[in-house]
């Protein structure tokens, strides 16, 4: 116990906003979740899920002499609403975790300083930390640890900051007593399931990624199926639809760290401008930001999509102009947001 009160107050004191402990093994029911995304190919272009399921459900079997997992949050809750920028139509709707800089570079840091704390404290026991970029089931461990619950759109809520936490873990070899599992506190609320615009929730508590926006503009590589651009909007990296409508965010507060300040360009950009962008422009503009990752054409593709469904005559040209890009999905797109525009 005492080891534990110690990480917590210093995980505290780097400014960590939940904190939690659990063994280093998942619950049967997540594992089986897993089990059933996966064979019903739910998951879609992301073959890195299935590649290394086996570690993504036992976290021994990613480090085998882990025993403890500590789970911790950092908010990140927004100043404004989410979804205000999905009304304007000549401008394009980033999700909130993306206006500025890439949060795993954020919350890593702070983990690291944790994780040499523990290492002086406890006699250098071996660790290791994780922020999203390992096969680490996350929110079924954050769950485990107190931190949360999986609600019935798969993402984490927190009774104190609703569905505004970025997880990371430390594995470490230390023997922490675990804190209790947080329980589901959805009841009969199907608020996040029906604001969905493609309909990405064949059921509570199950995704299909394949309909989803998040997936769609990040993950997905090739051209969007043309039945869901229409209900994407003007939403061009990520959504945050299921997310800002959960009835636990009464209980948030907005994010206490600079880093997550939107900036001023990535707040509702113009898509004309956006669309201007070439592969040189593209990284210098989303330099130190997490779109940078998805690449020029994955982006400019999504920002068509935008412009197709805006119903804003001005933006033909820009559409236009793009029709005989060098990439032929960026070029797809153009095409069916040139007609689109004048219909």
């Amino acid at each position: 116990m005492a080891a534990a009160d110690d990480i917590r107050a210093e995980a505290l004191r780097l400014r960590f906003d939940a904190v939690g402990f659990a063994r280093a093994h998942l619950a049967p029911e997540a594992r089986d979740r897993l089990g059933r995304f996966l064979a019903e190919g739910l998951h879609g272009d992301m073959g890195w899920m299935e590649t290394r399921a086996d570690q993504r459900a036992h976290p021994q079997a990613l480090w085998p002499e882990a025993v403890s997992v500590i789970s911790l949050g950092l908010n990140y809750g927004p100043e404004t609403d989410p979804m205000e920028s999905l009304a304007w139509r000549d401008r394009g709707t980033i999700s909130v975790y993306a206006r500025n800089r890439d949060y795993h570079d954020i919350v890593k840091k702070r983990l690291k300083a944790l994780g040499q704390f523990m290492a002086q404290r406890f006699k250098h026991q071996p660790l290791k930390v994780f922020v999203d970029t390992a096969p680490v089931m996350e929110k079924p461990l954050a769950q485990q640890a107190g931190l949360g619950w999986q609600g019935k759109h798969t993402n984490l809520v927190s009774r104190s900051h609703g569905s505004w936490l970025f997880l990371g873990e430390i594995f470490t070899t230390l023997d922490l007593e675990p804190d209790a599992p947080e329980r589901d506190h959805c009841g009969s609320c199907r608020a996040c399931l029906d604001v969905c615009p493609t309909n990405a929730f064949p059921a509570p508590y199950r995704l299909d990624a394949r309909r989803c926006i998040s997936y769609l503009t990040i993950e997905h590589h090739g051209p969007i199926p043309e039945e869901l651009r229409p209900k994407m909007g003007n939403r061009i990296y990520g959504c945050d639809d299921c997310l800002a409508v959960c009835p636990w965010n009464k209980f948030a507060r907005s994010h206490a760290e600079p880093g997550f300040l939107p900036r001023a360009e990535l707040n509702a950009p113009r898509l004309a401008e956006l669309a201007a962008l070439d592969d040189a422009a593209f990284r210098q503009k989303f330099s130190g930001s997490p779109i940078k990752r998805i690449g020029r054409d994955r982006f400019i593709r999504n920002v068509l999509v935008a412009i197709g469904n805006s119903g804003d005559a001005s933006l033909h040209p820009v559409a236009q102009s793009l029709c005989e890009d060098a990439n032929e999905t960026v070029a797809d797109c153009a095409r069916w947001a040139t007609e689109r525009l004048a219909a």
